[in-house]
């Protein structure tokens, strides 16, 4: 917790130095200069996103600056290429904004792809004095949007801020209460809970099975381990680059996620985000351990049918409390034609009052003063557990560094999957990647100076 706090406290110090020197939009119309303008906008198909639409932030936004926004939305692991291949562009790319998943955001920063924020922050004719960034929750900022710190991806002295958190999230656990009082299960707390529940629901409750799980190899069933991994302490590297994902406290985060696999709704290996969500908003599971924009899904009457049926509590406890900071953030691409124009709708977007209104069409907050809100809390009493999460969520729960893509996708995700189905043992599917991923590390210069 003193980690995470200090995590909190360098960011809230950097954010007032960065934005603090924003003078103060002039008295004259900001967006007078840019009416007429044109941007586009680079976003995934997801639930944030589809609040942000549903919202009609972005109309509004239109109405009041006379700019015009165009959306290009994209499956999220589609953007990634697409993204490169339009911010490589020496003369300027489609994009004028994007939405980044936060593992990306040191291979953009390293290649020069992005502008950085404190560029409009100190023009007092773009900056809005009401704008409060320390009101933006520490714990996404650091994740999201800060590249440099410590590790090359934290904050810290060193860094600098390149986006801003948007659709950023945590984990918790939710789960059928219906379900639960039925068979006189309590709400887990511990991971031991959990599992027990799944035991009991996949044997005494037809049709229906204990947590749905990401599980399709690569990047997807990373993620799944990677949520479990933190709670049993443990760590894909150590703190000399060094790989750690096949000592004990992995092997038993992979070992739990075996167990879910096995108790979980069929089907697992082969999902991603959207398979395993549907599982549980269908009903075929009665328990959900991932991101915060489940709420959300869980309202939407069409593509749910649990709504009035599920409760929210604190991802469990392993050995410790923790939980996942990840999703996504916005940014200006380097070379982006209408880079001020883009600014104002990036700082209007992620404003507090726009944060409100996404946030009541189903999105995820990312500003302390949305889950605070009274009105909120009582609409949404889930704002108490994400607020409660929020003292747990650990900024480091994955290492988000450019070759991350290449070890989890290509290496430990291959291995993951080929544990959760059986073809190996945990320890075999992790031994065999140890140096493979060294190799890695190696010729990106992790270990020149050691």
């Amino acid at each position: 917790m003193e980690k995470i706090a200090r995590v909190g406290l360098v960011t809230s110090l950097a954010l007032t130095l960065i934005f603090g020197m924003g003078l103060g939009m002039a008295d004259a119309n900001p967006y007078a200069k840019y009416k007429g303008t044109t941007i586009v906008v680079n976003w995934p198909a997801h639930g944030h996103y589809d609040a942000v639409i549903n919202s009609g932030v972005i109309q509004e936004f239109e109405k009041i600056s006379g700019i015009k926004v165009e959306v290009d939305t994209l499956q999220y692991m589609r953007m990634h290429e697409k993204q490169l291949l339009e911010m490589s562009k020496p003369k300027g790319g489609d994009y004028d904004i994007i939405s980044y998943v936060c593992m990306w955001k040191t291979e953009y920063v390293r290649k020069g792809l992005l502008m950085p924020l404190s560029y409009f922050f100190v023009n007092a004719a773009l900056a809005d004095p009401n704008y409060d960034p320390q009101d933006l929750i520490p714990a996404y900022v650091g994740t999201t949007g800060y590249v440099g710190g410590k590790k090359g991806y934290q904050p810290g002295t060193t860094a600098g801020l390149y986006g801003i958190p948007f659709g950023s999230e945590t984990s918790i656990l939710a789960y059928r209460k219906d379900i639960f009082d039925k068979h006189g299960l309590k709400a887990p707390v511990t991971y031991d809970d959990m599992l027990h529940a799944a035991r009991v629901i996949k044997e005494k409750e037809p049709g229906v099975y204990g947590v749905t799980s990401r599980g399709s190899s690569g990047h997807q069933v990373g993620h799944a381990w990677l949520l479990h991994l933190t709670p049993f302490g443990g760590e894909v590297f150590d703190d000399n680059w060094e790989p750690a994902f096949n000592k004990e406290p992995a092997l038993k985060a992979l070992r739990v996620l075996k167990e879910i696999v096995e108790t979980g709704p069929p089907g697992i290996p082969s999902f991603g985000f959207s398979e395993m969500m549907n599982a549980f908003l269908q009903g075929q599971a009665a328990m959900w351990l991932d991101s915060t924009i489940i709420p959300g899904m869980v309202r939407n009457p069409k593509v749910s049918k649990i709504d009035g049926k599920v409760a929210y509590t604190l991802h469990p406890k392993g050995v410790t409390r923790s939980s996942e900071t990840g999703g996504f953030g916005i940014a200006i691409p380097s070379n982006a034609k209408n880079k001020e124009a883009a600014f104002l709708f990036l700082q209007w977007l992620t404003s507090k009052e726009q944060d409100k209104q996404i946030a009541k069409a189903g999105g995820h907050p990312c500003r302390l003063s949305t889950l605070n809100d009274p009105e909120l809390l009582k609409e949404f009493p889930e704002f108490a557990v994400f607020k409660e999460q929020l003292k747990y969520a650990n900024p480091d729960w994955r290492p988000i560094i450019p070759e991350w893509p290449e070890v989890e996708e290509q290496n430990i995700g291959i291995g993951l999957s080929e544990a959760i189905t059986g073809k190996k043992s945990p320890e075999e599917a992790m031994n065999q990647y140890v140096e493979p991923v060294r190799k890695i590390m190696e010729r990106a210069g992790y270990y020149t100076w050691k």
